[in-house]
Protein backbone atom coordinates (compact mmCIF):
# COMPACT_ATOMS: atom_id res chain seq x y z
CA UNK A 1 0.00 0.00 0.00
CA UNK A 2 2.56 2.54 0.75
CA UNK A 3 4.54 1.35 -2.17
CA UNK A 4 1.66 2.15 -4.63
CA UNK A 5 0.50 5.74 -2.60
CA UNK A 6 4.54 6.47 -3.12
CA UNK A 7 3.95 5.83 -6.83
CA UNK A 8 0.43 7.64 -7.03
CA UNK A 9 1.90 10.73 -5.63
CA UNK A 10 5.09 11.05 -7.55
CA UNK A 11 2.70 10.73 -10.69
CA UNK A 12 1.63 14.46 -9.27
CA UNK A 13 4.89 15.74 -9.01
CA UNK A 14 5.35 18.63 -11.49
CA UNK A 15 8.09 21.16 -12.00
CA UNK A 16 7.03 24.48 -10.50
CA UNK A 17 7.07 26.89 -12.90
CA UNK A 18 9.52 30.23 -12.28
CA UNK A 19 6.64 32.90 -11.70
CA UNK A 20 5.67 30.14 -8.83
CA UNK A 21 9.14 29.79 -7.46
CA UNK A 22 9.80 33.99 -6.90
CA UNK A 23 6.01 34.06 -5.72
CA UNK A 24 6.92 31.73 -3.13
CA UNK A 25 10.13 33.01 -2.61
CA UNK A 26 9.09 36.95 -1.98
CA UNK A 27 6.02 35.69 0.03
CA UNK A 28 7.86 33.97 2.82
CA UNK A 29 10.70 37.16 2.72
CA UNK A 30 13.66 35.82 1.32
CA UNK A 31 13.89 38.29 -1.53
CA UNK A 32 12.06 41.14 -2.18
CA UNK A 33 9.73 41.03 -5.65
CA UNK A 34 9.56 43.62 -8.29
CA UNK A 35 7.83 45.04 -11.74
CA UNK A 36 8.54 47.92 -13.35
CA UNK A 37 6.33 50.83 -14.15
CA UNK A 38 6.71 53.93 -16.30
CA UNK A 39 7.12 57.27 -15.35
CA UNK A 40 7.96 61.11 -16.68
CA UNK A 41 11.61 59.85 -16.29
CA UNK A 42 11.30 56.22 -17.90
CA UNK A 43 10.96 53.04 -16.62
CA UNK A 44 11.00 52.62 -13.06
CA UNK A 45 11.45 49.09 -10.92
CA UNK A 46 9.71 49.13 -7.83
CA UNK A 47 10.82 46.58 -5.68
CA UNK A 48 8.57 45.65 -2.52
CA UNK A 49 8.28 43.33 0.33
CA UNK A 50 5.84 41.78 3.07
CA UNK A 51 5.91 45.52 4.50
CA UNK A 52 5.70 47.41 1.36
CA UNK A 53 7.30 49.08 -1.33
CA UNK A 54 11.13 49.12 -0.50
CA UNK A 55 13.16 50.64 -3.54
CA UNK A 56 12.30 52.85 -6.39
CA UNK A 57 14.83 53.26 -9.05
CA UNK A 58 16.08 53.91 -12.73
CA UNK A 59 18.47 51.85 -14.22
CA UNK A 60 19.78 50.90 -17.64
CA UNK A 61 18.55 47.17 -17.15
CA UNK A 62 16.93 44.48 -14.52
CA UNK A 63 20.79 42.98 -14.00
CA UNK A 64 21.31 46.61 -12.81
CA UNK A 65 18.89 47.22 -10.78
CA UNK A 66 18.88 43.65 -9.16
CA UNK A 67 22.56 43.93 -8.57
CA UNK A 68 22.40 47.95 -7.12
CA UNK A 69 19.31 46.33 -5.00
CA UNK A 70 21.28 43.85 -3.70
CA UNK A 71 24.20 46.18 -2.83
CA UNK A 72 22.34 49.19 -1.20
CA UNK A 73 19.57 46.19 0.30
CA UNK A 74 21.71 43.07 1.27
CA UNK A 75 19.11 40.96 -0.25
CA UNK A 76 18.07 39.83 -3.42
CA UNK A 77 15.17 41.02 -5.65
CA UNK A 78 13.35 38.92 -8.34
CA UNK A 79 10.66 40.00 -10.99
CA UNK A 80 7.33 38.92 -10.79
CA UNK A 81 4.21 39.08 -12.38
CA UNK A 82 1.47 39.85 -9.82
CA UNK A 83 1.46 42.59 -7.28
CA UNK A 84 0.05 42.10 -3.79
CA UNK A 85 -3.50 44.03 -4.29
CA UNK A 86 -2.49 46.52 -1.67
CA UNK A 87 0.06 47.94 -3.52
CA UNK A 88 -1.28 46.85 -6.76
CA UNK A 89 -4.37 49.14 -6.05
CA UNK A 90 -2.29 52.18 -5.14
CA UNK A 91 1.47 52.23 -6.94
CA UNK A 92 0.63 53.95 -10.44
CA UNK A 93 -1.42 56.48 -8.62
CA UNK A 94 1.24 57.06 -6.37
CA UNK A 95 3.87 57.40 -8.88
CA UNK A 96 1.65 59.65 -11.14
CA UNK A 97 0.56 61.95 -8.21
CA UNK A 98 3.92 62.04 -6.79
CA UNK A 99 2.07 61.49 -3.37
CA UNK A 100 2.48 57.81 -1.30
CA UNK A 101 -1.09 58.29 -0.18
CA UNK A 102 -2.15 54.35 0.96
CA UNK A 103 0.27 52.94 -0.61
CA UNK A 104 2.86 50.94 2.26
CA UNK A 105 5.96 51.99 2.41
CA UNK A 106 9.26 50.49 3.95
CA UNK A 107 11.06 52.38 5.89
CA UNK A 108 12.75 49.65 8.36
CA UNK A 109 16.24 50.47 7.08
CA UNK A 110 16.45 53.65 7.70
CA UNK A 111 16.53 55.26 11.41
CA UNK A 112 13.43 57.31 12.61
CA UNK A 113 14.88 60.49 12.01
CA UNK A 114 15.03 59.57 8.37
CA UNK A 115 11.39 58.28 8.45
CA UNK A 116 10.38 61.47 10.43
CA UNK A 117 11.96 63.59 6.74
CA UNK A 118 10.39 61.48 4.10
CA UNK A 119 7.12 61.58 5.98
CA UNK A 120 7.09 65.46 6.42
CA UNK A 121 8.81 65.61 2.40
CA UNK A 122 5.58 63.53 1.39
CA UNK A 123 3.52 66.48 2.28
CA UNK A 124 4.64 68.78 -0.23
CA UNK A 125 1.88 68.95 -3.01
CA UNK A 126 3.26 68.16 -6.33
CA UNK A 127 4.60 71.39 -8.50
CA UNK A 128 5.64 73.45 -5.34
CA UNK A 129 9.24 73.27 -3.57
CA UNK A 130 10.22 73.86 0.06
CA UNK A 131 13.97 74.19 0.97
CA UNK A 132 15.81 71.37 3.43
CA UNK A 133 15.27 74.01 6.00
CA UNK A 134 11.46 73.57 5.77
CA UNK A 135 11.95 70.06 6.48
CA UNK A 136 14.26 70.59 9.22
CA UNK A 137 12.02 73.11 10.72
CA UNK A 138 9.05 71.25 10.47
CA UNK A 139 10.21 67.66 12.18
CA UNK A 140 11.26 69.89 14.95
CA UNK A 141 14.78 69.14 14.22
CA UNK A 142 15.63 73.17 12.81
CA UNK A 143 19.31 73.16 12.90
CA UNK A 144 19.66 69.71 10.45
CA UNK A 145 19.46 70.89 8.06
CA UNK A 146 22.44 68.84 6.24
CA UNK A 147 21.05 65.93 8.10
CA UNK A 148 17.51 66.81 6.14
CA UNK A 149 19.75 66.39 2.41
CA UNK A 150 21.67 63.41 3.67
CA UNK A 151 18.53 61.97 4.54
CA UNK A 152 16.54 62.32 1.11
CA UNK A 153 19.90 61.60 -0.56
CA UNK A 154 19.19 57.98 0.68
CA UNK A 155 15.42 58.18 0.00
CA UNK A 156 14.78 54.73 -0.91
CA UNK A 157 11.38 55.63 -2.83
CA UNK A 158 12.02 58.70 -5.14
CA UNK A 159 9.23 59.74 -7.00
CA UNK A 160 6.59 57.93 -4.79
CA UNK A 161 8.33 60.26 -1.68
CA UNK A 162 8.82 62.80 -3.92
CA UNK A 163 12.36 64.37 -2.40
CA UNK A 164 12.73 66.33 -6.16
CA UNK A 165 10.65 68.73 -4.04
CA UNK A 166 12.98 69.85 -1.42
CA UNK A 167 15.65 72.42 -2.98
CA UNK A 168 17.96 74.64 -1.58
CA UNK A 169 17.82 77.28 0.48
CA UNK A 170 18.96 79.44 -2.14
CA UNK A 171 16.32 78.12 -4.44
CA UNK A 172 18.68 76.27 -6.51
CA UNK A 173 17.04 73.12 -7.28
CA UNK A 174 20.33 70.50 -5.65
CA UNK A 175 21.33 67.33 -6.53
CA UNK A 176 18.77 64.54 -6.70
CA UNK A 177 18.99 61.34 -5.52
CA UNK A 178 17.34 59.54 -8.68
CA UNK A 179 19.94 59.97 -11.22
CA UNK A 180 20.81 63.22 -12.88
CA UNK A 181 19.86 66.56 -10.82
CA UNK A 182 17.61 67.59 -13.98
CA UNK A 183 15.35 64.75 -13.31
CA UNK A 184 14.29 67.03 -10.67
CA UNK A 185 13.24 69.33 -13.18
CA UNK A 186 11.59 66.98 -15.42
CA UNK A 187 9.46 66.01 -12.38
CA UNK A 188 8.80 69.38 -11.57
CA UNK A 189 7.76 70.42 -14.95
CA UNK A 190 5.62 67.30 -15.43
CA UNK A 191 4.10 68.43 -12.39
CA UNK A 192 2.94 72.24 -13.55
CA UNK A 193 5.43 74.53 -12.02
CA UNK A 194 6.78 77.07 -14.71
CA UNK A 195 10.79 76.62 -14.12
CA UNK A 196 11.70 79.21 -16.54
CA UNK A 197 9.57 81.48 -13.85
CA UNK A 198 10.74 80.01 -10.49
CA UNK A 199 14.55 79.84 -11.86
CA UNK A 200 14.05 83.28 -12.62
CA UNK A 201 13.09 83.99 -8.70
CA UNK A 202 15.34 82.45 -7.08
CA UNK A 203 18.45 84.12 -9.53
CA UNK A 204 17.03 87.07 -8.30
CA UNK A 205 17.67 86.12 -4.73
CA UNK A 206 13.54 86.13 -3.60
CA UNK A 207 12.74 83.45 -1.24
CA UNK A 208 9.05 84.66 -0.68
CA UNK A 209 6.19 86.39 -2.06
CA UNK A 210 3.62 88.30 -0.96
CA UNK A 211 -0.10 89.40 -1.72
CA UNK A 212 -0.68 93.51 -0.62
CA UNK A 213 -4.30 92.96 0.02
CA UNK A 214 -4.06 90.04 2.47
CA UNK A 215 -0.27 91.14 3.54
CA UNK A 216 0.52 87.39 4.04
CA UNK A 217 3.74 85.90 2.55
CA UNK A 218 4.36 82.24 0.80
CA UNK A 219 6.63 80.26 -0.80
CA UNK A 220 6.67 81.72 -4.38
CA UNK A 221 5.73 78.13 -5.42
CA UNK A 222 2.83 78.09 -3.06
CA UNK A 223 -0.51 77.93 -4.74
CA UNK A 224 -1.74 80.61 -2.81
CA UNK A 225 1.20 82.77 -3.88
CA UNK A 226 0.51 81.60 -7.44
CA UNK A 227 -3.01 83.10 -7.91
CA UNK A 228 -1.92 86.29 -6.73
CA UNK A 229 -1.87 88.28 -9.72
CA UNK A 230 1.47 89.96 -10.55
CA UNK A 231 0.28 94.21 -9.47
CA UNK A 232 -0.40 92.80 -6.52
CA UNK A 233 2.38 90.71 -5.92
CA UNK A 234 5.50 91.97 -3.12
CA UNK A 235 8.17 89.73 -3.59
CA UNK A 236 10.76 89.59 -0.67
CA UNK A 237 14.23 88.14 -0.22
CA UNK A 238 14.24 87.24 3.41
CA UNK A 239 11.71 86.15 6.10
CA UNK A 240 12.89 89.43 8.32
CA UNK A 241 12.42 92.25 5.38
CA UNK A 242 8.46 90.17 4.89
CA UNK A 243 7.70 90.72 8.69
CA UNK A 244 9.21 94.04 8.78
CA UNK A 245 6.54 95.15 6.05
CA UNK A 246 4.06 93.77 7.70
CA UNK A 247 3.26 90.38 6.33
CA UNK A 248 2.78 87.26 7.90
CA UNK A 249 3.30 84.00 7.09
CA UNK A 250 0.78 81.80 5.39
CA UNK A 251 -0.50 79.43 7.10
CA UNK A 252 -0.51 76.24 4.56
CA UNK A 253 2.80 76.57 3.07
CA UNK A 254 4.06 77.70 6.29
CA UNK A 255 7.45 79.47 5.51
CA UNK A 256 7.94 80.68 8.86
CA UNK A 257 6.56 79.77 12.23
CA UNK A 258 3.24 81.35 12.16
CA UNK A 259 3.48 82.52 15.81
CA UNK A 260 6.96 83.51 15.63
Amino acid sequence: MTDRLITDLEKLMTTASETAIHAAITATGIADGYVTRPSALGTLFVAYNSRGVSAVDLADSAEDFEQRFSHIHGRSTLPVERLPVQIDRHLDSAIETGKPGRLPLDFSDLTEFQAAVLRKTAEIPGGQVRPYGWVAREIGKPGAVRAVGSALARNPVPVVVPCHRVVRSDGHLGNYSLGDPDNKRILLEAEGLDMTEYESLSERGIRFTGSDTTDIFCHPTCHHARRTSVEHTVEFRSEQQARRAGFRPCKVCRPAEVAA
